[in-house]
């Protein structure tokens, strides 16, 4: 899966590896220069002028390829190598952000965000080496070792099967050793994410830690938890020590055994001190990628155990998609029913709403009361297809939900919680999330409509100021009113308000209430509410126990029949 990622930069791959062969194979000529100088201008019985001028002129050329040709070749391999990994990682991780957009929120409430945040990161960033070493070191490399023997071979046969003795063991042990080495890298980046998830998490509530003084129970927890990664770092840096050493010491064993029988061979004059020289010269081009290769075993190892976790989570299913035939929502006139409708979070989990049946006309406003518990929340995430019904069916003026497309269904519901997200950035920024293309004009009307246009201006930039991460620098009425104003900028034709006013204070609620009214007009508009004296307006109540509606109504009609709601009312206002 990961080499669909490559195939558009096949052609950079290619000239990144063309580019390097080039570069790797001017070093092997070093070698055949120290041959030629020692036997053909040293050790020659010439004038000792000849041989000045021959050793200046083969270092001219020497000069020429090693400095003046080397310095572009290498430029340009790196700067193609880097470019190509860079382009591969953009799209891998834009990939990664676009298949996060389609999961269901069922996907986000088993998983911490922050480790959700590491695959993304840091284990994208650990599969670049798939690529970078994978796809061209290695080869390289193996083109360097290969070109390497064959010289050495037309040097001296015998000589280069005692030089490449060491390497059926090399292969026997890099076999061994890694096995073991992909879960070691394995475990280390589980326990990362672990700890980054829990550090995203507790950062996040750190208002709960300082209000319960639980500084010092966090600091042990985070402790436990950097233990346990540190444990799982050590134990991958011992078994890569241990491979390294047996690699490193294998490595040395050649050059001893060439040094000693290569030195017989000169002795016994069937080897010039030159070939000698540059036969030994070579060993360092056929082991330096040898380690090099070595390295790139276990640069690999972990970037795969990385690729993996990176791959389970772009084959993580959405499990709310688009259907084959769906069909855009357009001209909604708001006509909302639930048939027979059953859901449950899980196949082994208790149902949350049990035979749900209900009919909202256009521009009604229909008010969920009840118990906590009672499967109002549950019901209003079923609208927009945060989650798919097992059971029944849910319509929009006649059209199934699950014939509709996701994006064109979204866009005719609005909604108001009790507890808006806003992000980091500008109370511009944030109102434009409502509708990206409004203009100025438009974002200013929606802020004027939501009775937020009087504090904004007053911030000390305005429309400009930046109100911090989840809007920490505003007050919860100023961020609902920001929540509300974006809400009139998208205009919809379902509004779905939760809890959106019981957190506040009174001089707060009004305001809110005045723009909820405003901003319910003409929609067909569904509030969850715990607070019965707001939703006494509604045109129809629904009182939800259980998962189920034991009463439905107008207030009064509800209040003279003397039952559920009538109970919760009267509790509320004693």
């Amino acid at each position: 899966m990961y080499l669909k990622f490559v195939k558009p930069y096949k052609g950079l791959v290619a000239l990144t590896l063309a580019i390097g062969m080039i570069k790797f194979a001017i070093p092997l000529l070093l070698p055949l220069f120290l041959k030629y100088v020692i036997d053909d201008i040293l050790m020659a019985d010439k004038p000792a002028a000849d041989q000045i001028s021959q050793l200046l002129t083969v270092i001219g050329l020497a000069f020429v390829l090693f400095i003046i040709v080397r310095y572009p070749i290498e430029y340009y391999r790196q700067y193609y190598a880097q470019l190509t990994t860079s382009k591969i990682l953009f799209d891998l991780r834009n990939k990664l952000y676009a298949h996060l957009q389609k999961l269901s929120l069922r996907f986000y409430q088993s998983r911490k965000s922050g480790e959700i945040i590491s695959r993304m990161v840091n284990d994208a960033e650990q599969t670049k080496a798939i690529v970078e070493t994978g796809l061209m070191n290695v080869w390289l490399d193996i083109f360097t070792l290969t070109i390497a023997i064959v010289i050495m071979a037309t040097m001296n046969v015998p000589l280069t099967l005692v030089a490449i003795l060491v390497l059926p063991f090399y292969g026997y042990a890099v076999k061994k050793l890694y096995k073991r080495l992909r879960d070691y890298s394995r475990n280390r980046s589980a326990a990362l994410a672990d700890m980054q998830g829990y550090l995203n998490e507790h950062v996040n509530g750190i208002p709960v830690v300082k209000s319960f003084t639980l500084e010092s129970y966090e600091q042990e927890q985070f402790g436990q938890k950097n233990g346990h990664f540190l444990s799982r770092a050590i134990a991958l840096t011992k078994w890569n020590a241990l491979t390294t050493g047996i690699i490193n010491t294998l490595t040395e064993l050649s050059p001893l055994l060439v040094l000693a029988y290569g030195g017989y061979l000169v002795i016994t004059k069937d080897l010039s001190l030159g070939e000698f020289v540059a036969f030994y010269g070579y060993l360092d081009r056929l082991y330096t990628p040898l380690r090099r290769l070595v390295t790139a075993s276990t640069t690999l190892t972990q970037a795969s155990a990385s690729l993996e976790r990176v791959m389970e989570l772009l084959a993580e299913p959405a499990d709310v998609i688009d259907a084959p035939d769906a069909r855009e929502l357009t001209e909604v006139r708001g006509a909302v029913e639930l048939t027979n409708v059953s859901f449950r979070y899980r196949e082994d989990n208790d149902w949350v709403l049990r035979d749900v049946s209900l009919r909202m006309a256009p521009g009604e406003t229909v008010a969920l009361v009840g118990m906590s518990g009672g499967g109002k929340s549950t019901l209003i995430s079923l609208l927009p297809r945060f989650y798919d019904v097992q059971e029944g069916e849910i319509r929009i003026d006649g059209h199934e939900l699950r014939q509709l497309t996701i994006r064109s269904l979204r866009a005719q519901i609005g909604m108001v919680l009790q507890d808006n997200i806003l992000f980091s950035g500008s109370v511009r920024e944030n109102i434009l999330l409502g509708n990206p293309g409004a203009t100025e004009v438009q974002m200013r009307e929606a802020a004027r409509r939501a009775n937020a246009e009087a504090f904004i201006t007053a911030l000390p930039e305005g429309y400009d100021t930046e109100i911090g991460e989840r809007g920490v620098k505003l007050s919860g009425g100023q961020k609902q009113r920001i929540a509300i104003a974006r809400v009139f900028l998208k205009d919809p034709a379902i509004l779905i308000l939760d809890e959106a006013t019981s957190a506040l204070d009174l001089e707060s609620e009004q305001l809110i209430q005045i723009a909820l009214k405003e901003l319910a007009a003409y929609r067909t508009t569904i509030i969850v509410a715990h607070r019965l004296s707001t939703i006494t307006h509604a045109d129809q109540i629904i009182v939800m126990e259980h998962g189920a509606i034991v009463e439905q109504g107008k207030h009064d009609e509800l209040m003279r029949r003397d039952g559920a709601y009538a109970r919760l009312y009267n509790v509320q206002h004693l």
